[in-house]
């Protein structure tokens, strides 16, 4: 496996992998098929440059991704992340873990040393997945501001050190 992180110039893939995360798991996401599958390049270069894509690929095939966003959040939180999806043929075999290990080494050159996340408060299996790496429930379930009706759970972590 490996990971790497995506440069604007290659917003195909970074479009590919959230179309097919939103296509397979769209629940799990505040952005919706539909609309991303409208965007245009300039809209998804515009992204390629907002946000830090990590990619974990097998073979040739991009199986995971997260984004990482530069921002000084809830509960001390340096980074952002976002976006979390490992296609379902592939979890279980380490690719998120791989991914965070990426996040973990940039750490401290990037201010990524306290992470967060949000995450729907009914998706039991990527809570426990985050629980696993480190994160910590924090603060009381908010309501989403793009899903009304929906709440998530804000997660922290301190970049663990070797």
């Amino acid at each position: 496996m490996i990971v790497e992180e995506l440069s604007e110039d290659q917003w195909q893939r970074y479009r590919d992998i959230r179309l097919a995360a939103l296509e397979n798991d769209g629940h799990a996401f505040g952005g919706s098929l539909d609309s991303e599958r409208l965007f245009t390049e300039e809209e998804w270069r515009s992204k390629a440059r907002q946000y830090i894509a990590l990619v974990a690929n097998i073979d040739g095939v991009d199986i995971g991704m997260m984004t990482v966003e530069n921002l000084q959040g809830d509960f001390g939180a340096t980074c952002w992340v976002g976006s979390c999806w490992v296609d379902s043929e592939f979890r279980q075999h380490g690719a998120l873990r791989a991914l965070f290990d990426l996040l973990d080494r940039d750490a401290a050159r990037r201010d990524w040393l306290i992470q967060g996340l949000g995450v729907w408060v009914d998706n039991e299996i990527a809570i426990k997945a985050y629980e696993r790496l480190g994160f910590s429930k924090m603060g009381e379930k908010q309501e989403s501001s793009r899903k009304p009706g929906m709440y998530y759970q804000r997660m922290i972590r301190k970049t663990p050190t070797n």
